[in-house]
């Protein structure tokens, strides 16, 4: 069996304006803040720009649909890294407010995430206890995620959630590999 591929040249408009609109959807959703609706918008502008690549690249039905299903991948794979980083930010900035605590005592934590995902987040967190031994030190904290409420003057929400901490060199860095809240999930 062989494929004949058209001249690429000749779509190139169709395949820069698939990605304009795949890079504009990603842009509106990004805007939105909501994660479902991210993904399933990463999804569909996946599918949509997938579906106008593999028009100008071919008319065979099986490399079209693995073509579609390529940038549809990658379109997700993408948003899982900034899923990820969005949230390895959250963890260094929760590492590095309690690094220096002593148990009992609370500090606040803020972060602006660079890639705008997400709302930024912030919250408390204090030490519950110390863990480790001999070069290792760790720290059990609780934390919080603090959500502004809704009417002005009103108490944030908040959540609470209990990790550890440990020291890296000079550094305090998130220690959980699987925290089992709903919050982080699958995205450690």
């Amino acid at each position: 069996m062989s494929f004949i591929f058209p001249p690429i040249a000749a779509g190139r408009g169709a395949i820069v304006r698939g990605a304009t609109a795949l890079a504009g959807l990603a842009a509106l959703a990004a805007l939105s803040g909501c994660s479902s609706l991210l993904s399933e918008g990463t999804g569909a502008a996946a599918g949509i720009a997938g579906t106008a690549i593999a028009n100008k690249v071919t008319d065979n039905a099986t490399v079209a649909t693995g073509i579609g299903l390529g940038v549809q991948a990658g379109a997700k794979a993408a948003l899982a890294y900034a899923q990820r980083k969005t949230r390895g930010e959250e963890q260094d900035a929760i590492a590095m407010a309690a690094g220096p605590l002593a148990v009992g005592k609370v500090a606040s934590w803020r972060v602006e995430h660079q890639l705008p995902i997400e709302s930024d987040a912030q919250g408390q967190v204090t030490v519950s206890r110390l863990i480790g031994g001999v070069d290792l030190e760790c720290k059990e904290v609780v934390f919080s995620i603090d959500t502004p409420a809704d009417k002005a003057g009103a108490p944030p929400a908040r959540e609470f959630y209990v990790t550890t901490v440990c020291r890296d060199g000079a550094q305090w860095r998130w220690a959980s590999a699987e925290p089992a809240t709903a919050r982080w999930g699958s995205l450690q």
